[in-house]
């Protein structure tokens, strides 16, 4: 066996070095390459078939990211105590290295293609997601398959007032931007962001930057595939038959325009279905019967390519779309609010023939998502989920668990709302917002945005600023010639070359994300596509303010009213109890949900307002203080004949010396209240060292202040212990008071 040859590469980057590793590890693979940027490691794997199956007719590309939890010093959380299936991150992961690979692969190339990148090690301050994609980049370069790449990839922050690249993860929490960036030596592929109401300026700016720095990774690939590239396989893209089309084209005629040119979706699939049905009928129809099925096959490619170039032709040189509007139009808008009664809080979006409803769920601070992956957040209070079922594009299919297209989609939703929501100061509620989507004909992403602001708003929540979102599209074509298109429609998304969604607010973007089709867009679309986007939004924010302004004042009834209380840190313990047991008996007693931070902060939870009284009430009698001034409903525990101990807190008790007994002078103490007696008291003084506590009943009677007293020279008595119930040592062994503190008898004339 040879020994093995390792290749490696270095640049610093950002401040930091980048390291493309080859040849030491999975030597089967087509390509393998190990990437590391500080402590954070991963290795990218690619295989390739060497033939495509027979059949198919789409190219196969799957992108697996493993998060392995030892990466982090972690032991899986679940039963299990191993990886299961793919979390959130690592399938948001996923899709972001597909989408910048995906156009760099030839027209035509059908051979199935896998890459697994393998988390090897993760230092929390070098996000693995943007090396996910410089690392199966670099896999690709060095391997034999037919990859027009290297694609680079970088994170951009702005922190502090200027952008930051390749940030520290912990450093994303006080950003203004979360950008990633992938492209080519030549053009931009994929951005992905969240901020908080970045300008249009601003977000171009990053997105160059970013860009810049892309090229320089591209450069590092370069440098790996010079030292140990594998020739690349030969690929010649099967010859499109187009002896046909003028057939076809002549055929047809007009009536592909007619019924394509329809604002019905509906009306348009089935017009131009009827239309196919009448090209592959008349085509087939003279061929023998084991050649018809290849025919219709032919047929139907000449059909669908007439179609593409007859959508894009009108688009390009007409500026007419296929439901005739303008390029920069956006499609008819219905909003309604809180029509679906018991949630706390639902609203309708629909725009053309696409249609989200969103519902939004208010719920405890308990009730946050804990996260089991290999990000800094180990907890996150609002949450976005997005449903596609099938009847939403008029098809039957089975349902299952969400797919990866589905959580990509409420993960952008939510991230472009984030930046508007209150802080947990503000509203403690946890946030969880489902879109179901009942129609789709194109940016259903986008509807979910626009839905989720407004059911968010008719819940009470108090965000800053509504959101709205908008998908732009691109079609391109000879002689560079291009149009961007607003509020494309699902057509123009799968025949044009751009998915281009931005979301926001009046004051800027929140939410961003860009695919694009080709091998990359120049910086003068995306700027157009910008203005445009802002122009639809907008106007889309003033469609929804004309529905609902600002958040409703209060919370939906039947969403549970949460009240925050402020208790000593030092009093954590007392309220929770040996092993849970007192906050538990409050949670039984009471029926209302209590959660406590450390930083004492306790958050009491329920839809019924007495039982709210109730659990407030205990544990402030559990966790509260007396304080001179403060004045207690308590009960008579215990006589002496020096005064009466009152229980006034839970566990603690204070002393009314019989001089505070009454406004007059006071013989005996039970001439004036018995055990189990409950009276008001006032606290006189309490003792820093031992914690006693001195009680006044006169002060109460009297409407004395702690201030009148101290102005009168009152010196307060000795109070009771910090929670012993039979007094001090002192009180137990003596069988009476001491002669100061006893009455003096009445002169005898």
């Amino acid at each position: 066996m040879s020994e093995r040859q390792i290749h490696s590469v270095s640049a610093e980057i950002a401040g930091r070095m980048m390291t493309l590793e080859a040849g030491r590890v999975a030597e089967q693979a087509d390509g393998a390459v190990i990437v590391r940027y500080g402590d954070t490691m991963l290795l990218a794997t690619v295989v390739g078939a060497k033939e495509a199956r027979e059949g198919t007719d789409f190219f196969p590309l799957t992108v697996d990211y493993e998060e392995k939890m030892y990466a982090a010093g972690k032991i899986p959380g679940n039963f299990f105590k191993r990886e299961g299936k793919p979390t959130t991150t690592a399938i948001l992961v996923s899709r972001l290295t597909d989408r910048p690979l995906r156009p760099l692969f030839p027209k035509g190339f059908y051979n199935e293609v896998q890459v697994i990148i393998t988390t090897f090690s993760i230092d929390m301050v070098n996000d693995p997601g943007p090396l996910a994609i410089v690392g199966a980049s670099a896999a690709l370069a060095i391997s034999d398959l037919p990859f027009a790449g290297p694609v680079g990839a970088v994170q951009v922050g702005h922190i502090d007032g200027s952008l930051v690249i390749n940030p520290a993860m912990p450093d994303i929490e006080r950003s203004r931007l979360d950008l990633v960036v992938a492209g080519t030596n030549d053009a931009v592929l994929m951005v992905e962001a969240g901020a908080y109401e970045l300008t249009e300026d601003e977000m171009l700016d990053a997105v160059m930057q970013g860009h810049a720095i892309c090229k320089q990774i591209c450069d590092l690939q370069t440098q790996l595939v010079a030292l140990c590239g594998k020739p690349k396989r030969p690929f010649t893209p099967p010859a499109e038959d187009t002896s046909l089309d003028d057939l076809v084209s002549a055929y047809v005629g007009n009536r592909l325009k007619e019924a394509m040119n329809h604002p019905d979706k509906m009306v348009r699939e089935e017009g131009i279905s009827g239309l196919k049905e009448d090209v592959l009928t008349h085509f087939t129809a003279d061929e023998p019967e084991e050649m018809v099925q290849e025919r219709a096959q032919e047929v139907a490619r000449v059909f669908e390519r007439l179609l593409k170039e007859t959508v894009r032709s009108a688009i390009l040189s007409d500026g007419l779309r296929v439901d005739g509007r303008a390029l920069n139009e956006i499609r008819p808008i219905s909003i309604e609010v809180g029509l679906i009664p018991r949630v706390h809080g639902s609203a309708l979006f629909a725009r053309g023939q696409t249609q989200a409803l969103t519902i939004t769920t208010l719920g405890s601070p308990s009730e946050e998502q804990r996260l089991d992956d290999l990000g800094v957040e180990t907890t996150k209070r609002y949450m976005h989920h997005y449903n596609f079922p099938p009847f939403s594009t008029g098809e039957a299919r089975r349902l299952g668990s969400p797919r990866r297209r589905d959580i990509g989609h409420g993960a952008l939703a939510e991230r472009s709302l984030y930046a508007v929501l209150p802080e947990e100061s503000e509203f403690p509620y946890t946030m969880r917002l489902v879109s179901e989507i009942l129609s789709s004909n194109g940016s259903s992403s986008m509807a979910s945005v626009c839905g989720s602001s407004l059911s968010l708003m008719d819940a009470g929540a108090p965000i800053k600023r509504p959101v709205a979102g908008v998908a732009m599209g691109l079609v391109t074509g000879p002689d560079n010639a291009w149009r961007v298109l607003t509020d494309i429609q699902g057509v123009e998304d799968a025949l044009g070359d751009m998915d281009f969604k931005v979301a926001g607010t009046t004051e800027g973007i929140t939410g961003l994300q860009m695919d694009i089709k080709t091998t990359g867009i120049t910086y003068e679309i995306m700027r157009e596509a910008f203005a445009q986007a802002r122009e639809g939004r907008l106007f889309i924010l003033d469609k929804m303010n004309a529905v609902i302004v600002n958040p409703r004042e209060d919370v939906s009834p039947y969403a549970p009213r949460i009240i925050t209380i402020q208790i000593p840190i030092e009093k954590i313990g007392a309220l929770i109890g040996p092993g849970g047991k007192t906050i538990r008996g409050i949670i039984e007693q009471t029926g209302a949900t209590i959660d406590v931070e450390d930083d004492g902060r306790v958050f009491i939870a329920t839809a019924d307002g007495e039982a709210a009284k109730q659990a407030v009430s205990i544990v402030e009698g559990l966790t509260r203080e007396a304080k001179v001034g403060d004045i207690f409903l308590g009960k008579v525990v215990r006589i002496m004949p020096y005064g009466a101990f009152v229980n006034v807190l839970p566990g603690k008790d204070g002393m009314v010396h019989v001089s505070e007994l009454a406004e007059g002078r006071v013989e005996n103490v039970e001439d004036v209240v018995q055990i189990g007696d409950e009276v008001n008291v006032m606290v006189i003084d309490v003792d820093e060292g031992s914690g006693k506590i001195s009680l006044s009943r006169r002060a109460v009677l009297t409407g004395e202040s702690p201030e009148d007293r101290k102005a009168a020279g009152a010196a307060p008595r000795s109070g009771g212990g910090r929670s012993d119930r039979g007094g001090s040592r002192g009180d137990r062994d003596r069988s009476g008071p001491r002669n100061g503190d006893r009455p003096r008898p009445r002169r005898r004339d």
